[in-house]
């Protein structure tokens, strides 16, 4: 039987107004992959922080190879073997690999007083030799995909003789090979006796690559079971309490004479929008799919005029449009949730009623003063509405969960009374009861005139929310579906096609 590295016994925390973890506790065992899974706000994130050193625990035990540990911060938690990384990566772009990794514990010559960059590459080398990673030592960090750096990081964590790695929400941002070359290096380093803490949405993954499973649900452990004797069902109705459905849609609710709400014609961008012609009508969820790379986000940011459109136009409501900025695009009504919400289309330093508002100023200026009862009637109105989870309308955004982030998002564009909505990835990062309320928002929005383009890289996503779909590949539409004839398999038939095939479905 495994050795038990780690046990944390009744830990709790609270935080102003919320009580995040209630008498949990959780345990590791040497070379095991423990998967923790939870809604958003569930306490996953708080009991990791707790562990490293970044909160306090209010009360309970925690015990690290047989003895008991009060980790001061971070850096005491990683000196003793405790590394954590997040899904939001830590890495200087312009540093090399081998700089990125030895930060602040660089190799200097045996006068101590130069830097040997020579050694420090070796030991880099030797590192990624373990750990079967190919990556240059000398290779600035800034020029790697997301998936090299993400396994720069762990190579960091490793580098520290680590007993315990935490790995939070590792392949959000993965293509499906470099999730593949991930579970591969975890494996290796279960086989040399690592436990592994696995924070996780894709609840898919829990039987590729997970031991155990603990459930969290309003910062309580609900149970832990083997991850072989368990379902994916099982494992959702215990994070949320209630049965989710996720069954595609097998019939457009759009009416056959909708109006043409947004027209593309030959449009072209970059080097990854070629003669993009389509129709959103009136009410309709149109998604977008395709394989990483081939031009949606850029039609999206075509369209919203955050990159230039070189040739071909635009037309809303029967009027062609220039669209050079946002600011254009949001003034002929459409709005744009990115896929990287963190990073275009929040501030998160700022409040929650900031974020809503910061679109639409203009609408709450009274001379030369903002109607703060205005903002405040507003807002509250939008976060009922929307069911955004907040202790009050200050809360720093920061401190949401991602799913109550990414509705203060179209919250935002709701008061700019924006009728064309493009949603890219809306559901990337969030817990499955989250992305239930997303989708049901979404359907609200439709039923009321609202049109929505929808861009996924989920096809169960795409297949259940969709009323048409358009399908990318290399530049190019190759297929246009209408949802009574959309499958996985003809998704994946047009995404790899390369060339231009439009199939039926090209109207409402």
């Amino acid at each position: 039987m495994a050795a038990k590295l780690l046990s944390m016994e009744k830990i709790d925390k609270r935080f102003t107004g919320v009580h995040a973890l209630r008498q949990v506790n959780f345990d590791l065992n040497e070379g095991e992959i423990h998967a923790l899974v939870g809604e958003n706000g569930a306490g996953k994130s708080t009991l990791m922080k707790v562990l490293v050193g970044i909160n306090p625990k209010d009360s309970g035990q925690i015990y690290y190879l047989g003895h008991l540990f009060n980790p001061r911060d971070p850096k005491h938690a990683l000196e003793m073997g405790i590394g954590i990384v997040h899904q939001e990566l830590n890495m200087m772009d312009h540093l090399t690999v081998a700089q990125n990794i030895f930060i602040g514990r660089e190799f200097m010559t045996k006068g101590g007083l130069l830097l040997d960059r020579r050694e420090q590459n070796r030991q880099a080398e030797l590192l990624f030799k373990r750990l079967k990673m190919d990556i240059d030592p000398e290779e600035e960090v800034g020029r790697l995909t997301v998936g090299k750096q993400q396994m720069v990081e762990i190579a960091k964590a490793v580098s520290h003789r680590l007993r315990i790695l935490i790995l939070d929400e590792p392949t959000a941002a993965l293509t499906d090979t470099e999730i593949g070359e991930l579970f591969a290096i975890m494996r290796d380093l279960k086989n040399q006796g690592v436990g592994m803490i696995h924070i996780s949405h894709r609840l898919e993954e829990i039987h590729q690559i997970a031991d155990r499973v603990t459930v969290l649900r309003d910062g309580e452990v609900v149970g832990t079971k083997k991850s072989s004797e368990v379902t994916k069902s099982e494992i959702i109705n215990m994070m949320v309490g209630r049965v989710i459905y996720e069954q595609p849609k097998t019939k457009s609710m759009v009416p056959p004479d909708a109006p043409v709400v947004l027209r593309t014609h030959n449009l072209n961008a970059g080097n990854l929008v070629r003669d993009i012609s389509f129709e959103l009508h009136k009410g309709e969820i149109l998604g977008f799919s395709g394989l990483i790379g081939a031009g949606r986000t850029e039609v999206a940011r075509a369209i919203f005029g955050a990159d230039p459109i070189a040739n071909g136009w635009v037309e809303v409501n029967g009027r062609r449009v220039k669209i050079r900025s946002p600011q254009d695009a949001v003034k002929n009504g459409i709005g744009y949730l990115s896929e990287d919400r963190k990073r275009f289309g929040l501030a998160l330093n700022l409040s929650v009623k900031d974020n809503t508002i910061m679109a639409s100023y203009e609408k709450f200026v009274r001379g030369l003063f903002i109607d703060a009862k205005k903002v405040q009637d507003v807002t509250e109105q939008y976060i009922r509405r929307l069911n955004i989870k907040t202790p009050s309308l200050d809360q720093i955004l920061r401190n949401l969960s991602g799913g109550n982030q990414q509705k203060v998002v179209i919250a935002k564009w709701l008061i700019c009374n924006c009728e064309i909505l493009i949603f890219d990835e809306p559901t990337r990062g969030i817990d499955v009861g989250a992305k239930s309320e997303i989708y049901s928002l979404m359907n609200e929005l439709a039923k009321e005139g609202k049109s929505i383009i929808m861009i996924s890289s989920e096809l169960p996503e795409v297949l259940r929310m969709s009323d048409r779909i358009i399908v990318m590949c290399e530049g190019r539409i190759t297929g246009v579906l209408k949802i009574e004839e959309a499958s996985q398999e003809a998704i994946m038939g047009c995404a790899t096609m390369g060339r231009q095939v439009v199939l039926t479905g090209t109207g409402s």
